[in-house]
């Protein structure tokens, strides 16, 4: 077997196509996971059970099973309810559900972290209660989360491979194309590889300095 530089060149157009689609997953479900694990964190410490229990049963079921069962679920199952996305949104969508419900549990590990005194002196202001939790709560328990948050985003990237079974095409689907086109699985599949690691590493870098200066 050697190495072909030609099959390089003919995936690259492919390739950069995928890494636009996995990028916009990333971004897109990153946001989701974030905004969604913030408003379960907020629901779990309600204080009305009737928001406090469902919310809690929906976060462990989707956590407890495996994000292609419910990726499966919301492409080929939804339709048949009149519930129909592409699949670019479909795999956003799942991505960003599946992984919000970590977050939330992050979130909540962050707000209870912060100190009981920092409750009492909002109160003893007289702070109503989005303020409190604007101004001094969230802003104190998002420093002490964000290398947990920036971990979650790089298992998100590694997860994006799997959006491959409804057919996104992403950079593990286009490779798949261009070796069945040209019956060239080597090239493809490593230029595919050292991308998620291109890609990765350095997040995980990133995380590691942010860890590093909000430590300080």
């Amino acid at each position: 077997m050697t190495w072909d530089w030609s099959a390089v060149a003919d995936f690259m157009p492919r390739f950069w196509d995928g890494v636009l689609v996995t990028l916009q997953i990333l971004v897109l479900g990153s946001l989701l996971s974030f905004t969604l694990g913030l408003v379960w964190a907020l629901a779990l410490r309600s204080e009305s059970r009737f928001v406090r229990w469902p919310v809690g049963l929906v976060t462990e079921f989707i956590r407890n099973t495996p994000l292609l069962v419910q990726l499966f679920f919301l492409f080929f199952v939804l339709p048949e309810w009149g519930v129909q996305f592409s699949a670019l949104a479909t795999g956003t969508l799942a991505i960003g559900l599946h992984y919000s419900t970590y977050t939330a549990q992050v979130y909540r590990a962050g707000i209870d972290a912060v100190p009981a005194g920092q409750w009492e002196a909002a109160t003893a202001l007289s702070l109503p209660a989005h303020r409190t939790w604007t101004a001094v709560i969230l802003p104190q328990a998002v420093r002490r989360i964000a290398p947990a948050l920036g971990n979650y985003v790089i298992a998100m990237l590694k997860d994006t491979p799997l959006l491959a079974g409804i057919g996104v095409l992403e950079m593990l689907q286009q490779s798949r194309l261009e070796s069945a086109a040209t019956f060239q699985y080597t090239e493809p599949l490593t230029v595919v590889g050292i991308a998620f690691i291109l890609i990765a590493y350095p997040a995980s870098l990133l995380v590691r300095t942010l860890e590093r200066r909000l430590a300080r």
